[in-house]
């Protein structure tokens, strides 16, 4: 019987996919374990089946790669699909940018081994930065993934106010097979960037337990383009327009209308805020100006529907 499952979901990833690959072959373990290695292809038009194809020609190890084309495009779907193939009932997922320590298998397997309440949980993610990141983005770092922690936690008991739930990072969560059947829809409503959110927010609707296990680590690659004004502002513009959707999650449809206006007035002084605080430099800080694009968008996000436009 197959214990644990990593799942790589990739797009175009021919130049990052042996990365990761390397990391999942050094893998230590303390005792002897069954695992495999799916890699889901979410449509890509580059050589990344050829890569996988090549790897799979030459891996002596006891461990399988598995290859998949999930040609729906979305990361959702990708996810979908790894959980039907998946032969293990811990999935651990994988970006392609995602380079996990060497026990981190072994942790992961061990923590869902003694969690059996845990739909879904991750750990700390560590930045590898192509260029330094620009001054003040720690203040953006949890959008980039990266999470740091000493300590052990539970989400559920941690963040019980609905108006501040908080989620791990999509990047190296594990889920419960179990946990994804029985509380996600077929078809997400959010688009890409907040897909992570949705998915845990039905696990936790559903009462299953989000962990924090500080025990599994990984590096988050980060190229310089990441840090480029251009894309700071579509990346918190796509953010931004879907936080009213996100916010929906929440709650039931009659009372939206009753928490819209409230978070409006909140959204609006931020953005007063974060403008007396920076508008003299908000053309030079990149940090700073996607800030208060995240911002301006998060407060007309009840008003957007177009959101296929993206």
């Amino acid at each position: 019987m197959t214990s644990f499952t990593v799942a790589i979901c990739t797009y175009n990833g021919e130049n990052r996919l042996p990365d990761v690959l390397e990391k999942l072959r050094s893998q230590l373990f303390d005792e002897p374990m069954t695992w495999e290695i799916i890699v889901v292809d979410n449509n890509s038009q580059d050589n990344t089946a050829k890569v996988v194809q090549e790897y799979q020609a030459t891996w002596d190890e006891a461990y399988p790669i598995r290859y998949y084309l999930e040609t729906q495009q979305g990361l959702a779907f990708a996810r979908r699909c790894a959980i039907r193939e998946a032969k293990s009932d811990l999935i651990g997922f994988l970006d392609d940018d995602n380079l996990p320590n060497p026990n981190w298998v072994t942790e992961a397997y061990r923590f869902g081994q003694s969690h059996p309440k845990a739909g879904a949980y991750g750990g700390q993610i560590h930045g590898k930065f192509e260029v330094k990141p620009p001054p003040g983005f720690e203040r953006i770092a949890r959008y980039f993934a990266l999470i740091k922690g000493d300590k052990l936690y539970c989400y559920n008991h941690k963040y019980k106010n609905t108006h501040k739930k908080m989620f791990p990072p999509g990047a190296g969560i594990v889920i419960r097979k179990q946990a994804w059947i029985e509380s996600v829809p077929e078809h997400p409503l959010l688009p890409q960037t907040n897909e992570d959110l949705e998915m845990l927010s039905y696990i936790w609707q559903a009462g299953w337990e989000i962990w924090f296990n500080p025990e599994m680590q990984l590096d988050h690659v980060i190229p310089k383009s990441r840090f480029d004004q251009d894309y700071l502002m579509r990346f918190f513009r796509q953010n931004g327009l879907k936080r009213y959707y996100v916010r929906r999650l929440n709650y039931q449809p009659w009372q939206m209308p009753l928490v819209i206006p409230t978070y409006m007035v909140s959204d609006l002084i931020k953005i007063i805020k974060h403008w007396i605080k920076y508008h003299r430099v908000l053309k030079q800080d990149v940090v700073a100006a996607g800030e208060m694009q995240l911002l301006l968008t998060i407060f007309i996000s009840p008003f957007y529907t177009g959101k296929q436009n993206l």
